[in-house]
């Protein structure tokens, strides 16, 4: 006797006398697919539901310095119910001073002796999210950590008891300082785990009251974590959830046996126009289809960073123009809104769930209260790569597809539809549009599936696309800007726009200057953290539009470390993010031994000029850069201290200013002017 074709359900009626004529009538060319949608037989894992990443790193870093309405209405995007992406978890990283992608993000604990809670957004932004939506869960995960933890060594593990009062404190003071109960912790993001330090991270929550908190572990492969796991029943007890990295919709089978709740704990990743959008319809619902995989979150949230750092416009949406409000609500928000508006976490997915007979899948999901919600996708191969790992050819074409309601579904009669088309060879694309409600009749409803499609069949009334009037027109930013960083309390450490490449800059008041430079931005760590990427040995943050040739910067500079100290402001810097160690462009040097010199990158090694400039620690000094065409010059405090350098190198890129090692030092009445790029 031949078998049902994959994906498929045997249609009631079909018993086994009737099976052959009824397999040639389900196979019988334009005869539709038949699916069964059914609970009679139990019920499958629990939804843990669908969300995006702050951080990994600094990838919410210009969204805080948007005007409003703007700044709310991005927001609302994200999180807010029944309107946008309607995110049901948020994930941020837990600042660790290190270059983790985009920028650096500030530690909770700069030194040993230091906590402040306040320092970055990830604390505004989680705030955010809870305004909108009190359930949403709440994600802390370390990309890196600060020097002190390691004790000179790169390396978190060694204090194991250290570590944990650190993260754990994070944890503490997110409820004591914000109110935010922090759902779930992990490990270390993409990086070696330690088997000690998992133990001794559970034992130092719950010693702290803190037994709700969850542990994700290992935030990177399925292997070798859940291995070790079923070898070591106290591991097996301690981590809640294993959490892998793009998955590629599949699970090891290792990870199935433990039983644990499985999450793809970071996919995604990928450019976010019509492809980027159907590499996420197709991994929400195959993610589970394929793997058992109950919560999928993406990197990143937002894209709200300088596009020419590394993985530019890769969030669910973007919002990197500040100065101009514009932003972009882009596919993927309203692909998630095709789940999260019409499911909750605590629902459960059903058994009957699976591929479609012509390519595409299929999910179907109960609150256990009646309530029905069935997502398909039919994503084509070329409309839906997702930036890793590679994707096997596959197959899809346009399709009929019967879904038969059985179980506690087989009375119902009507059910809503929302839809999308993202093919990309449509001129407009059809995002989450709401159609004529499906009637269902004789226990069953069919839909004719093209290609590239996304539907949501639900008995939910309550889906909303939300929209605002549109966002200010895309500008680039101003040619001429300037800040003297007098806030008295300002709302976040840094001051808008610039982007933390390496080191740590952060508004300070300087109470020993009773002149002009009480308010001062500064740079604040003093050691090398725990890197997760190359990290430079210099701290440079850059700002400006990275299109930028022919300009001049002015900044006063004051170098804390006597003899030792060193400080620049720079132009056309080429790189940020983890190449920033390999940045080119024209940096202007001044050192506390009275040296000045003139360099092609951030390290130092291709000097254009050097010479003596009489600058000491501890004094306000002024640099001026001048960049035009093929040929610098530098001011120092308004004098001519070297000019006509032939530059060489990049032709354009982002200003900056920053420091000769990790060390204290202060900014002053920063200034650019530069000419139009076009």
């Amino acid at each position: 006797m031949g078998t049902v074709p994959a994906g498929s359900r045997r249609a009631p009626g079909c018993g086994e006398g009737m099976f052959i004529l009824c397999l040639a009538l389900l196979l019988a060319p334009g005869a539709p697919a038949q699916y069964s949608v059914d609970d009679f037989g139990g019920l499958g894992r629990m939804f843990d539901g669908i969300g995006a990443i702050s951080g990994g790193g600094a990838t919410s870093r210009l969204l805080v310095n948007y005007p409003e309405p703007q700044r709310t209405e991005i927001l609302d995007y994200l999180f807010k119910p029944n309107f946008g992406a309607s995110l049901h978890i948020f994930k941020v990283e837990i600042g660790g001073d290190a270059q983790t992608t985009d920028g650096t993000e500030p530690s909770h604990m700069h030194y040993p002796d230091d906590q402040n809670y306040f320092r970055g957004y990830e604390w505004w932004l989680m705030k955010e999210a809870k305004k909108r939506n009190p359930a949403i869960k709440l994600i802390g995960l370390p990309w890196a950590f600060p020097g002190w933890i390691g004790y000179g060594k790169n390396w978190p593990y060694d204090f194991p008891d250290v570590t944990a009062y650190y993260v754990v404190s994070w944890i503490i003071g997110a409820k004591q300082y914000h109110n935010l109960d922090i759902d779930y912790i992990g490990i270390w993001n993409e990086r070696a785990y330690d088997i000690k330090y998992i133990k001794l991270l559970r034992y130092t929550l719950d010693k702290n009251n803190l037994e709700h908190v969850g542990i994700i572990a290992s935030d990177n492969l399925w292997q070798p974590i859940a291995f070790h796991m079923l070898q070591d029943p106290e591991l097996f007890r301690v981590v809640d959830v294993i959490g892998a990295h793009y998955p590629g919709t599949h699970a090891a089978q290792d990870a199935i046996q433990t039983g644990k709740t499985l999450w793809a704990s970071e996919d995604y990743s990928t450019y976010n126009d019509e492809v980027g959008g159907g590499c996420w319809a197709r991994i929400l619902n195959q993610n589970y289809v394929n793997g058992n995989m109950t919560s999928t979150i993406s990197w990143n949230m937002v894209a709200s960073y300088y596009e020419q750092l590394p993985f530019g416009l890769e969030g669910l949406m973007t919002a990197k123009e500040p100065w101009s409000g514009n932003y972009v609500v882009s596919t993927p928000i309203w692909i998630t809104a095709h789940t999260t508006q019409f499911t909750q976490p605590g629902w459960y997915y059903l058994r009957t769930v699976g591929h479609l007979d012509k390519g595409g899948s299929y999910v179907a999901l109960t609150d256990r209260l009646g309530n029905l919600t069935v997502i398909i996708e039919t994503m084509s191969h070329n409309n839906s790569i997702c930036i890793r790992p590679p994707l096997p050819e596959y197959n899809v074409s346009a399709q009929n597809a019967t879904f038969y309601l059985q179980g506690s579904f087989q009375n119902l009669q009507e059910l809503q539809v929302w839809y999308s088309n993202l093919d990309i060879n449509n001129t407009k694309p059809v995002t989450f549009k709401k159609l004529t409600p499906v009637k269902v009749q004789n226990g069953s409803f069919t839909l004719q599936l093209g290609v590239n499609e996304v539907y949501t069949v639900t008995t939910l009334l309550t889906g909303q696309k939300g929209s605002f009037p549109d966002p200010p027109k895309s500008k680039p930013f101003p040619l001429k800007y300037k800040d003297d960083f007098s806030v008295r309390n300002p709302p976040f450490s840094e001051a808008p726009y610039f982007a933390d490449q390496s080191g740590v800059f952060e508004y300070f008041t300087n109470t020993s200057d009773p002149g002009d430079h009480v308010f001062t931005f500064r740079q604040v760590l003093t050691q090398r953290p725990i890197t997760w990427a190359s990290d430079a040995n210099q701290a440079i943050s850059v700002i400006g539009n990275y299109q930028w040739s022919n300009i001049t910067v002015t900044c006063d500079i004051y170098i804390e470390t006597v003899e030792t100290g060193g400080v620049f402001v720079a132009a056309r810097v080429d790189q940020g993010g983890s190449p920033t160690d390999r940045a080119k462009g024209i940096f202007f040097w001044v050192f506390a031994d009275g040296t000045y010199k003139v360099t092609g990158d951030l390290i130092g090694e291709i000097v254009l000029c050097k010479g003596l400039a009489g600058v000491r620690a501890r004094s306000w000094h002024t640099l001026t850069l001048h960049v035009d065409g093929t040929n610098a010059s530098g001011l120092l405090n308004g004098s001519p201290l070297w000019k006509e350098v032939v530059t060489g190198g990049p032709l354009h890129g982002w200003a900056a200013i920053g420091t000769s090692s990790f060390e204290f030092t202060q900014f002053d009445n920063f200034m650019i002017e530069a000419k139009d790029p076009e």
